[in-house]
C-alpha cells in the first residue's frame, strides 16, 4: 500500500493557545463543535478518516507488531510524554506526561486497594511514543473505531470527514456486520491503528502481568462509539460486555482529571516505580 503526501503532519502547524480554565464542567469535555483548538483537532481527525483503512490497518500491524522499534522502561515511557502534546485533543494543550500522572492519581484516590488499576492510568496513553519514531499524529492519537465494517454515526466528525475513505463505499465494509459476523468478540475486530491497539500488543509480547480488566482499558479506552455511545454492541460477546463496565469506570478518569492544576510528577514517581516494578518490570521491546 502507498500512503499518498498529504502535506505536513498538523501537529507542525496547528498549536494554539488555549485559555485556561479550573473546575471545568462535565459537559464542557470533549467539545468536537467549537473552541481555541477546533481547527487542530478537526484537521487530525480529517486526515485520519481519510487513511484509516483495512489495508492501513493491516501494514500497521505488520510495522509494530514484532516489538522491534526500540528497547525501554516503562517510566521513561511515560517520562517521553513529556515532548508530546496530543493534537486530537480538544481538553489540554500540555504534555501528554502530565495527563499520565493526573489519570493515575485520580484512581489512586478512588481505587486505593487497586494497584494494577493505578498503574493502567499512568500508562494508558505511552503508545503515542510512535509519534517519536516517524508515525504521524493521526496515526497515533484520537477516538478509534472499527474498520472492515459500517463506520457508525457516533464517530467524532462522521458526517463530514469519511467521503474519501474508499472503505466508505466498499459493497463489504460499508455493511452493518462487514467481514466480521453478530457477537464475534471485539478481540477478532480490526480496530484503527493507534496507541491504544499498539501498547496493547507491547503489553503482550512483554508478557506484563496487568490482569485482562487493565489490558481492555489500554486496548479500548479510545473507543469512544463504543463505551460512551452504545455502538457497535452487535460485534460483542459476552466477555467484552462483562469488561465494559471496567473501561467506562477507567473513562472517567482518562476525561475528567484533565486540568491545568499539574502534579508533582518527581514526588509520585518512587510510588509508580514500584508498581510499573511489579507488573511490567525491567526494559520492555518496544
Amino acid at each position: 500500500m502507498r500512503v499518498v503526501n498529504l502535506g505536513p503532519d498538523p501537529s507542525l502547524v496547528y498549536r494554539p493557545e488555549i485559555v485556561e480554565k479550573q473546575d471545568k464542567d462535565k459537559d464542557d469535555y470533549r467539545n468536537f463543535e467549537s473552541g481555541g483548538l477546533f481547527d487542530r483537532v478537526f484537521l487530525t481527525y480529517k486526515i485520519m478518516h481519510r487513511i484509516q483503512t483495512m489495508d492501513f490497518v493491516k501494514l500497521k500491524h505488520a510495522e509494530w507488531s514484532h516489538c522491534s522499534h526500540s528497547e525501554m522502561g516503562v517510566m521513561d515511557a511515560v517520562m517521553s510524554l513529556d515532548q508530546l502534546v496530543d493534537e486530537s485533543d480538544p481538553d489540554v494543550d500540555f504534555p501528554n506526561s502530565f495527563h499520565a500522572f493526573q489519570t493515575a492519581e485520580g484512581i489512586r484516590r478512588e481505587h486505593p486497594d487497586n494497584d494494577w488499576f493505578q498503574l493502567v492510568g499512568l500508562i494508558h496513553d505511552i503508545g503515542k511514543i510512535m509519534a517519536f519514531w516517524g508515525e504521524p499524529q493521526w496515526a497515533v492519537v484520537g477516538d478509534t473505531f472499527p474498520v472492515g465494517c459500517r463506520f457508525q454515526n457516533s464517530i467524532v466528525f462522521r458526517e463530514n470527514s469519511f467521503q474519501d475513505n474508499p472503505n466508505t463505499f466498499d459493497p463489504v465494509y460499508s455493511t452493518e456486520c462487514g467481514i466480521y459476523t453478530n457477537n464475534c468478540g471485539l478481540e477478532k475486530v480490526n480496530m484503527s491503528w493507534g496507541h491504544d491497539e499498539y501498547l496493547y500488543r507491547v503489553m503482550k509480547y512483554n508478557e506484563c502481568s496487568i490482569p485482562e480488566e487493565g489490558l481492555y482499558m489500554i486496548r479500548f479506552h479510545s473507543f469512544y462509539p463504543w463505551h460512551s455511545n452504545g455502538d457497535y454492541m452487535h460485534l460483542c460477546n459476552e466477555k467484552d460486555l462483562r469488561m465494559l463496565p471496567w473501561v467506562q469506570e477507567f473513562n472517567k478518569f482518562d476525561l475528567y482529571t484533565k486540568t491545568t492544576e499539574l502534579p508533582d510528577v518527581e514526588a509520585l514517581k518512587p510510588y509508580y516505580q514500584s508498581l510499573i516494578d511489579k507488573y511490567c518490570p525491567g526494559t520492555l521491546k518496544w
